[in-house]
């Protein structure tokens, strides 16, 4: 079992418990103490589980998944909430939690949980589609890992989301200005220098000849295609 946890909680009479009897069961476990630090080991992943406080110090577990599923992380996120937080429990639902634990709970209960989410997330079907093979590159989506010639390509969060709009849209021409509404969120009245930039430094570490690119091509005057072609 190499399943990697991310554990976001603040107060350490339960997350350095729970954190042990974690790494006991074969987790690797990484634990962030506010929601601040929790959202940036998020984002820097991957994790195949997030579980996550809703009563955090910085910023709170709603907003945290909120901000981690509008940036299209999707890595499954157990939320834990205290037994009167009706609400927030139905509120993380909705932003998009896959499930949630009531304080105070039994670990075998909490280990259950994250074994059921581990099972739904490698789902045969769901695993491929997410993995994408293109000549000597190899992405996989879900666990936000790129590898050329089986090596890991590190890319920054912002890099690798522009890159799944790519993948998601291989193929279409994407304007300057639709990717910064759809990958930034700016209005289009912001600078479309920043995808070039960003455009610019996915070539230099995924095209085979940067300066003659063949997965990222420049319709001149309209802006980038994805051809999902490196030949």
């Amino acid at each position: 079992m190499n399943e990697r946890i991310l554990l976001v909680e603040d107060e350490e009479a339960l997350s350095l418990p729970l954190s042990d009897r974690l790494r006991l069961e074969g987790y690797e476990v990484t634990v962030a103490g506010d929601g601040e630090a929790g959202f940036d080991q998020a984002l820097r992943g991957p994790f195949d589980v997030v579980v996550l406080d809703v009563m955090l110090p910085k910023r709170s577990g709603l907003d945290v998944v909120r901000d981690l599923r509008q940036r299209g992380i999707s890595t499954p996120v157990l939320m834990l909430t205290a037994r009167t937080q009706t609400d927030d429990k139905v509120l993380g639902l909705r932003l998009g939690a896959d499930d949630y634990l009531a304080k105070p709970f039994d670990n075998a209960e909490l280990l259950a949980r994250i074994e059921a989410l581990l099972r739904r997330s490698v789902a045969p079907q769901a695993k491929q589609e997410n993995i994408h093979q293109i000549g000597h590159l190899r992405i996989d989506l879900r666990r936000g890992e790129v590898t050329k010639n089986g090596q890991t390509i590190p890319l920054s969060a912002r890099e690798f989301q522009l890159l799944r709009y790519f993948i998601e849209h291989t193929g279409s021409l994407l304007s300057r200005e639709v990717l910064l509404k759809d990958v930034w969120d700016y209005s289009s009245n912001t600078s479309t220098r920043t995808v070039d930039v960003h455009v610019g430094w996915l070539r230099q570490k995924l095209e085979d000849d940067p300066k003659h690119p063949k997965l990222i091509v420049t319709a001149i005057g309209l802006g980038y295609r994805f051809t999902g072609e490196t030949g």
